[in-house]
């Protein structure tokens, strides 16, 4: 626990610290994390709202991704972002968060090809930058089942996408949320726009790599027109194989990216993949601040740790850090942090499984 102590030593992860037009009392993020509780319609769940609540003392909470049109959507049991029902069933949620200080940014995502036809509107394929299939399954009524081969998108249809993302970006801003995140990465349509092997395009949105960040920019850039720079984050995942992609020039990809997205956008959130090199120079590329999940030795050794949150932020690599299951655990997570544990452990099979086992009835360390 050196790392540790020394972090907390400094204070530098308990410091405040600005994030477009907030200034979170922490630097602890609680990243975005589909936990499956949302009802069959999209909308949000009560349930929902005690579990968001409870975990309102981190500095900022992303919540789990929410598609952006009937479309875009991946799986069952995951809520939505565009209708008169979404927003007011996210209403609580949001409620209960600001009750308790918390700032909550929505996470805004199109599915692309990781889809079926089960969750499609009139049982259409999915679309995606090219009819690329991919290696990968998704969750349907009928269980885990392979995604299909999509169907290539229009430039017609890109625009329109461009639309439904800003139309979901309002959504969550009229639904209370603080800002909204951009989800450019684990393996969904814009990460799979980025991706060479996803996107086999000849047009002016896929082939050279000034075309393949072209629809991540313009949905950025549209986002921010409508709630505010300020209001909007990025998320990426440089290296990451998630549902089938298959990465191939990232070092040269990212940096790109970020040196083309717009200026005052309020963060960029780096999901690390090993790749500690390519992490620094996003920051040297970024100046704005950087949220970090941080994996320097690879995803596959587990979670990420408070060891390593207080690292990067020690060392100066990011300015907040994102923890995932260690959030879900432990509901008072920065208080844990703090006092130097103890902390509950994850129980797996309470991830997605619905109900409050495994979501809301992780004790608090007062009980613990």
């Amino acid at each position: 626990m050196e790392i540790l102590v020394e972090a907390l030593g400094t204070g530098t992860l308990f410091d405040p610290v600005v994030v477009g037009r907030f200034e979170l009392a922490n630097r602890l993020v609680m990243a975005p994390l589909t936990r499956s509780r949302a009802n069959p319609d999209g909308t949000a769940s009560a349930l929902m709202a005690d579990y968001y609540a409870q975990r309102a003392t981190a500095g900022l909470i992303v919540a789990e991704s929410a598609y952006i049109s009937e479309q875009g959507k991946s799986a069952i049991k995951i809520p939505g972002m565009y209708s008169a029902a979404h927003v007011a069933s996210w209403r609580p949620v949001t409620e209960a968060v600001h009750a308790r200080g918390g700032v909550l940014f929505a996470q805004l995502v199109h599915a692309g090809r990781v889809s079926h036809e089960d969750l499609q509107p009139d049982r259409a394929a999915p679309v995606a930058p090219s009819a690329v299939a991919p290696r990968a399954k998704t969750f349907t009524t009928q269980g885990m089942v392979p995604c299909p081969t999509p169907r290539e998108l229009t430039p017609g249809e890109i625009q329109a996408l461009i639309g439904e993302f800003v139309r979901s970006a309002h959504a969550a801003i009229e639904a209370g949320f603080d800002g909204v995140e951009v989800h450019a990465g684990n393996g969904y349509l814009i990460n799979q726009f980025l991706d060479a092997e996803a996107n086999q395009r000849s047009d002016a949105y896929g082939g050279s790599v000034a075309a393949r960040i072209r629809f991540a920019v313009e949905v950025v850039e549209a986002v921010a027109a409508e709630v505010g720079p300020d209001r909007v984050g990025v998320r990426v995942a440089p290296w990451n194989n998630a549902f089938g992609i298959e990465p191939g020039d990232d070092d040269v990809v990212y940096p790109e990216l970020v040196r083309a997205l717009p200026q005052g956008v309020a963060y960029l959130h780096v999901r690390e993949v090993e790749d500690r090199p390519l992490t620094r120079r996003l920051r040297e590329l970024w100046r704005a601040p950087l949220i970090l999940n941080p994996h320097p030795d690879g995803p596959e050794g587990g979670p990420a740790t408070v060891e390593q949150a207080c690292q990067a932020v020690a060392e100066g690599v990011a300015d907040a850090v994102c923890l995932g299951t260690l959030f879900i655990a432990n509901p008072d997570l920065p208080a844990r942090i703090a006092a130097g544990g103890p902390f509950n452990e994850p129980d797996p099979s309470g991830f997605y499984q619905g109900g409050e086992s495994g979501y809301t009835d992780y004790p608090p360390l007062t009980q613990a």
